[in-house]
């Protein structure tokens, strides 16, 4: 018998809470005690169910990516920074999603991404050169300069200008967390970014170079007529924004859960091959993403009716903590076949364009890292971002001995 979502028992998760993204499982146990894939939160309901959330991800044309809805909530409507947000990649769809994606998909084909191999090892190894003396550091700091210089350098753009927009970047990486008191820093850092991205263009343009960059395919899609100025812009900083937060916090929180069984850390250093096994069961237990939908139509699944106008939110970043999809889910266990049916990259004509980028470049920064930090050991109580939107590690304290790039061996032993 099928019953409207509104009537249903369901327990009320304060998500926007801090505490809540310090420790959301006792949480998740209660609401799956209530119901086995649905949840509330403030602004309408959650799902957490894994095979749900696999099956309503690909309703493509009944679900749509709940922007509208986000930019209200916020404040934004007829702001620059609301009207940015709805110009994303994201939030379009239909044949515009298309001609957008299009412009973008061939730079992030893998075999596009495995030309790039030597850039992303240089730059890995460049910060480590810098940071892996310290002997003691934030390991977010850190993270939060490696996935976003891998973009810059896949871009085209000068790694010098990197800290001056690194704190717009951090800005827009809570876009989603439906924190009305911060649309006047994202209306800063999106002022800020659309001048330096447009800045870039012309840069290029005015050098003459024509580079294997994605820079270059930005502007060739511009000069065909198939994205305007404005939106290369706005899709630049969509593609600094995506390389420096979900990737960051992703190799934060999959550092955590290896710095907790250290055999599996030394490990890593040795073996790149499972490496690519850490990063996935990484993505299965723990990953930033938590993407709105909002019901274009009524819809009937699972003897659950879902009016139009509902406004869901999707839990990709704890999916596969699910007990029904998977045995023991908060074991942290590298090699467990059910790991590769994570739903870290969403699901659907929405999936994550730049995965194989982000597959690869946590892969290889994860073998590079453990061979340069060795017996890594919390120094101090990691602190966590709020929930909503993309969520992560805020503060990951280590302490560890140093190694040298050529040996893996601590410096003050040659």
């Amino acid at each position: 018998m099928t019953a409207s979502i509104h009537e249903l028992s369901l327990t009320n998760l304060p998500i926007e809470d801090r505490a809540f993204g310090a420790d959301p499982e006792p949480w998740f146990a209660l609401a799956r005690e209530q119901h086995p894939w649905l949840a509330k939160f403030t602004h309408g309901y959650i799902v957490h169910g894994h095979r749900e959330i696999r099956d309503l991800m690909q309703m493509d044309d009944q679900l749509h990516i709940a922007t509208d809805d986000v930019v209200e909530i916020m404040g934004a409507t007829d702001t620059p920074w609301g009207d940015f947000m709805k110009a994303l990649l994201i939030a379009r769809h239909g044949a515009d999603h298309k001609r957008m994606r299009d412009a973008l998909k061939p730079f992030f084909k893998p075999r596009r991404i495995a030309d790039h191999v030597d850039l992303i090892r240089e730059v890995v190894t460049t910060l480590l050169d810098d940071w892996a003396l310290k002997g003691e550091f934030d390991f977010t700091e850190f993270a939060s300069n490696f996935p976003v210089a891998v973009m810059f350098g896949l871009i085209g753009a000068d790694l010098a200008d990197l800290p001056k927009i690194k704190w717009a970047l951090e800005v827009q990486g809570l876009s989603y967390s439906l924190d009305r008191s911060l649309l006047p820093e994202m209306e800063k850092a999106h002022a800020m970014m659309m001048a330096f991205n447009s800045d870039l263009v012309a840069k290029r343009r005015a050098s003459g170079e024509l580079r294997d960059d994605l820079l270059q395919e930005l502007i060739r899609a511009e000069d065909a007529g198939v994205l305007s100025h404005q939106e290369v812009c706005e899709q630049l900083f969509f593609l600094f924004a995506a390389g420096y937060d979900t990737s960051k916090n992703q190799l934060g929180m999959t550092a955590l859960l290896l710095f907790q069984q250290p055999g599996l850390w030394e490990r890593c250093a040795r073996d790149r091959d499972f490496c690519t096994l850490a990063i996935e069961e990484g993505l299965r237990h723990s990953s930033p993403s938590s993407p709105p939908r909002i019901a274009l139509e009524d819809i009937v699944y699972q003897d659950v009716l879902i009016p139009k106008g509902t406004h869901l939110m999707f839990l990709l970043n704890i999916s596969g903590r699910d007990p029904r999809a998977f045995d023991h889910p908060m074991q942290y266990r590298p090699g467990r076949e059910a790991a590769k049916h994570h739903l870290a990259f969403g699901k659907g004509a929405h999936i994550c364009l730049g995965l194989h980028l982000a597959r690869f470049q946590l892969e290889e920064g994860l073998h590079l890292i453990a061979q340069r930090l060795k017996n890594p050991q919390l120094a101090g109580e990691p602190t966590w971002r709020r929930f909503p939107g993309v969520w992560g590690l805020e503060t990951l304290p280590i302490r560890f001995t140093p190694a040298t790039a050529d040996t893996g061996l601590d410096p003050e032993s040659r």
